[in-house]
């Protein structure tokens, strides 16, 4: 009876584990606050994401940016503007939720959106 209890405690420790790891990761797919959907996925070393459905599809937002201590930061487009303009992009998880920034003339003119992980 303890060995079956240890067994369940031990499942309950790993579920627990593994849905704080999946929260933690920045992977997946997230809900931007216009309702389009992105795709977030490891690359080239740090992190791309994509408008995959929605309004803007098809936009790359960010290729590559890299891991600085908890946030990611390079170049980054927004799917809103045109394709050569880039800014100083900044994204930074809050559990199941994403900052997404992006800054033009240095960080004198910001703008940032809040997506949450789809599901």
């Amino acid at each position: 009876m303890r060995q079956m209890i240890r067994i369940a405690a031990a499942g309950v420790l790993i579920a627990g584990f593994s849905s704080a790891a999946l929260a933690a990761s920045p992977w997946g797919m997230w809900k931007r606050p216009n309702g389009s959907i992105a795709k977030v996925w490891p690359c080239k070393g740090g992190m791309c994401g994509k408008v995959v459905k929605g309004k803007g599809a098809g936009r790359v937002m960010f290729d590559g940016i890299k891991r600085h201590g908890g946030v990611w930061k390079g170049k980054m487009k927004h799917p809103g503007m045109p394709r050569f303009m880039t800014f100083n992009g900044t994204v930074t998880l809050l559990g199941n939720k994403m900052k997404v920034q992006g800054c033009a003339i240095g960080n004198a003119m910001c703008d940032a959106e809040t997506w949450v992980r789809a599901r």
